[in-house]
């Protein structure tokens, strides 16, 4: 079931490679609603570039709809504005397959690939860390723990499509690129529009060390988690298989643990039971779980969170048994919150800021010291 709406531009909000951001005119409102005037998103490499006065065809369902994932207008056409034809070239991967807006791109493990056959003849990650978080909103806070122990290592980012299919999506990371933080982005699955395609997580992961020469990869989710409030209907339970992916690379499979010290919802305070099903259930024994140690935070940074992380030591320690497959490492937060708080891009998770639910980033932060120190 789809919404559909055609507008006219109105205001171009902002545009970074891949992406530009528009207001709209709809004229008609949104069902039960009044308003005609909507945020949108166009992939500029598939629908090309709107401009103020454009007439669009617009997806409106999750607007429509009031949800906070997918929570944009969608350009679909510029029916009056069709981008030229690409240029004639090798490539024949189709990504978001048998959808209004599949697109075929070069592969990096395609065979017209100048790198088919380095990925063909390779099968190990030679032991390079991967850490697999479940919420993209934890790339930049891994990245600044990394960063913390040695700002020197190359690190790469392989998008899953669990989430938002564009890489250009996603703002952080944009930013980090921009910032020097991150490296290189590979869109993997469905997902498409990073610096190098892959067809599979596995291929993504071996680009990553062969192709960009990585020292560590990240690998999570785009924007938009989805869970449904069960145990298994949620979006990130791959976490579990991309770690699996890991390990029989031959690389060194690092657990981000989700974590909250402010999330009202029972299943997500300490622990979040999405971290507890994919690394209890769906990963492989022998996953490095960093475990953020509290108790090591200054004073004067407990001071700038509100509420206190350390709130949630207890419930941790009560959970960690449930891990027990897993090599669980303690892991100091010394130097931690002066690094988040350096991020070149703003930290956000399900709407909370860094000070707001400082457990979360302080965990994923960890998991990123710990994959250079192992």
């Amino acid at each position: 079931m789809i919404h559909w709406r055609r507008g006219i531009v109105t205001t171009i909000r902002s545009t970074r490679p891949g992406y530009t951001e528009v207001e709209a005119d709809i004229g008609r409102p949104l069902p039960s609603t009044t308003i005609t005037a909507i945020r949108a998103v166009a992939y500029t490499e598939a629908v090309g570039h709107p401009r103020v006065g454009d007439t669009v065809l617009l997806n409106v369902s999750a607007l429509a709809k009031r949800l906070g994932t997918g929570g944009f207008g969608l350009v679909v056409a510029l029916p009056d504005a069709l981008p030229a034809d690409p240029p004639e070239g090798p490539g024949h991967l189709v990504k978001d397959r048998y959808s209004p807006l599949q697109t075929m791109v070069l592969g990096v493990d395609d065979q017209e690939s100048e790198h088919h056959e380095t990925l063909a003849g390779e099968d190990s990650l030679h032991g390079m860390p991967v850490i697999v978080a479940d919420l993209h909103s934890t790339l930049p806070a891994i990245i600044a723990g990394i960063r913390a122990v040695d700002p020197g290592l190359r690190i790469a980012y392989v998008l899953s499509d669990g989430a938002a299919l564009p890489a250009s999506f996603s703002q952080a990371a944009a930013g980090l690129k921009e910032a020097g933080w991150l490296y290189g982005t590979i869109s993997t699955g469905q997902s498409w529009g990073a610096d190098l395609e892959a067809v599979t997580v596995h291929t993504g992961l071996l680009a990553a060390k062969h192709v960009l020469n990585a020292d560590i990869t990240i690998v999570a989710q785009g924007p938009g988690n989805l869970g449904t409030g069960t145990k298994y209907g949620y979006s990130g339970l791959v976490t579990g298989d991309h770690l699996n992916a890991a390990a029989l690379l031959d690389g060194i499979p690092v657990g981000v643990l989700r974590m909250s010290n402010a999330d009202a919802r029972g299943r997500h305070f300490g622990i979040s039971h999405h971290s507890l099903t994919s690394l209890a259930e769906i990963a492989r024994p022998g996953v490095r779980v960093a475990v953020p140690d509290f108790s090591t935070l200054a004073e004067v940074e407990l001071s700038e969170m509100d509420p206190d992380p350390s709130a949630v030591a207890e419930v941790v320690a009560s959970q960690l048994p449930l891990l027990h497959m897993h090599e669980q490492i303690d892991v100091s937060l010394e130097g931690l919150w002066s690094q988040l708080k350096s991020t070149p891009v703003s930290l956000s998770t399900m709407g909370r800021r860094l000070p707001a639910d400082a457990a979360a980033f302080l965990a994923a932060a960890s998991a990123g010291r710990m994959a250079v120190e192992i």
